[in-house]
């Protein structure tokens, strides 16, 4: 069962950076959003983990807290770039609301999306490692 929900945890965030892929290279694509999709990537690979680990995540987006659990269970998680990855929480609630607005280009959608690409593949290394067998 818990291997299930990982794998689910894991197809979600694939669906995320899908996303992403398609639609960067599209003229006028909303840069904020496809930020916030690699956002919803990290967020869900790093929980994937987290849940692969028996540790339960309240629901929260702040991707440095999200981080900091995931390196309490594996110091190796520290070799992942924090700062970069925090800077992403900011597109997962400030780009919801028309208060809120976030200017972000192609290029940041871009550096975002290879941050989001290292953590999959870095957080798919450590599920293997530690046992998880069904990753594609």
């Amino acid at each position: 069962m818990k291997e299930d929900i990982v794998l689910r945890w894991i197809e979600k965030a694939e669906n995320n950076l899908k996303i992403v892929e398609y639609l960067i290279e599209v003229k006028d694509a909303p840069a904020d959003m496809l930020c916030f999709h690699c956002q919803q990537a990290v967020e869900k690979y790093l929980k994937a983990y987290l849940t692969w680990m028996d540790v339960r995540v309240r629901k929260i987006h702040d991707l440095e807290t999200i981080l900091n659990l995931c390196i309490k269970k594996d110091k190796k998680f520290e070799k992942l770039e924090r700062d970069r990855i925090s800077e992403l929480t900011i597109y997962a609630i400030g780009i919801r609301y028309p208060e809120e607005s976030i200017e972000s280009t192609t290029e940041e959608v871009r550096e975002f999306y290879k941050t989001a690409k290292v953590v999959k593949d870095f957080v798919i290394k450590r599920l293997r490692e530690s046992g998880l067998k069904e990753l594609k």
